[in-house]
């Protein structure tokens, strides 16, 4: 929805003069300054500018940090040791950053519960909902092409299992491992395309997160209530939502700044402080935390499904499905009702769900051993039946509470108040 407030008066000068040719100041002032947004929205809102912020930071720090690092296998992990003891607070960039693609995923993740838990991804939001997903994956893609940087033995070694992968995939599966490598193994060629494509990636996401505000800025934000809101109910997004976002941005800060100067390895592995020698296997290859839950779905398939799939064509399709099945969640989600507020029952579903991908992400980090395997195939049973069967039928069987008339009024149909509901 476009906002109806006028442009700012710029009598003269030089951003008047750039406006009349290129008008980038008054297109700035109504998308982000006098934006008209609902005036209930509360803090989990906040996780979208988080990203944002997220995001430049990742870019800042990366390019730096691409002006000291060496794409050769025998120079590269020394070119990461470089950085973090001669280069002038390398440390702290080479800290930031690896922290910060964990922050990263941190918001994104908490920013796509929050549309879960308050049907976001509903109409008119569908576009919006899907570029976020093109968005997540793009990020999962250039922070796997990252953690193969430097080159140490999870680098190595998790490079060579994830591309192996592809290998499942019947006819073509050999050709794209080739051309991944761009060779006949993990080595020299892999490391510069992937330092080459990790580089380029950030921009490609400024491109889909643009396109992302775009669609958001076109049907406005949802809110926690999940009706449309009349001009009544809203505010500009400035001062009102700019004091709150920066409110929140303090506590990002102190968050990412606790884990960068006191805790900057909590997050990774120690054998990543190994040099890659592709003759010595660790004893437990596991990918980064923020892919763990994708990685036990991965592995849960451990059998042929229906005598057809092999189960290792079976497991990755099962992890590619785990994200595919968020591109058509707009149409598994069968209720007209879009907030988990007025839904009790889809409620209790949601945070089975949250469980569950804790549970995935625990079994994930484990060595496949005891019950874990066949905890995970629950699990990864559960997260695709939540999506295909549960939500599907919920929409058709549940009894949601009543919804008020506006989110200016506490009042609902029935009579009973906003609180009550809760």
């Amino acid at each position: 929805m476009a906002s109806d407030a006028p442009a700012p008066v710029l009598k003269s000068g030089v951003l008047r003069w750039i406006d009349d040719r290129l008008p980038i100041v008054s297109w700035g002032y109504k998308e982000f300054v006098a934006y008209p947004a609902p005036k209930n929205l509360n803090y989990f809102w906040n996780f979208g500018s988080l990203a944002g912020i997220c995001l430049l930071l990742q870019i800042m720090t990366g390019i730096v940090l691409a002006m000291h690092y060496t794409p050769h296998t025998s120079m590269a992990f020394e070119s990461v040791e470089h950085i973090m003891r001669d280069v002038n607070f390398g440390w702290l960039l080479r800290y930031a950053h690896a922290n910060g693609a964990s922050m990263f995923f941190i918001v994104v993740y908490i920013h796509i519960f929050r549309g879960l838990y308050y049907g976001s991804y509903k109409a008119p939001r569908e576009l919006l909902w899907m570029l976020g997903v093109v968005i997540l994956l793009l990020m999962m893609a250039t922070a796997f092409m990252g953690y193969v940087l430097p080159w140490g033995q999870m680098s190595f070694w998790g490079a060579t299992v994830i591309t192996n992968l592809f290998s499942a995939i019947p006819l073509v599966g050999e050709s794209i491992v080739t051309w991944l490598w761009g060779g006949f193994a993990v080595d020299n060629p892999t490391l510069n395309r992937f330092f080459s494509l990790h580089y380029l990636m950030p921009f490609v996401i400024v491109a889909v997160v643009f396109l992302h505000i775009l669609a958001l800025h076109q049907f406005g934000s949802n809110n926690p209530v999940g009706i449309e809101v009349s001009k009544k109910d809203k505010i500009p997004f400035h001062p009102y939502y700019t004091v709150k976002d920066l409110f929140g941005l303090m506590v990002f800060l102190l968050v990412f700044g606790g884990f960068v100067f006191y805790a900057p390895n909590m997050l990774g592995h120690p054998d990543n402080y190994i040099p890659a020698d592709p003759l010595v296997t660790p004893p437990h290859i596991v990918p980064e935390w923020y892919f763990l839950p994708f990685y036990a779905i991965l592995r849960s398939i451990t059998f042929d499904i229906f005598w057809i799939i092999p189960a290792k064509l079976g497991g990755v399709l099962a992890m590619f499905g785990a994200i595919a099945v968020l591109f058509v969640l707009p149409w598994l989600d069968t209720s007209k009702v879009r907030s988990a507020r007025f839904r009790p029952v889809y409620k209790w579903l949601f945070w089975l769900l949250v469980i569950d991908s804790f549970i995935l992400g625990y079994v994930g980090s484990q060595p496949p051993e005891g019950l874990l395997p066949t905890i995970g195939l629950i699990a990864t049973i559960y997260y695709f039946a939540h999506f295909l069967v549960i939500l599907p039928l919920l929409g058709k069987l549940e009894r949601p509470l009543p919804l008020p008339e506006s989110i200016g009024s506490p009042v609902l149909r029935g009579g009973m108040t906003a609180q009550a509901a809760e």
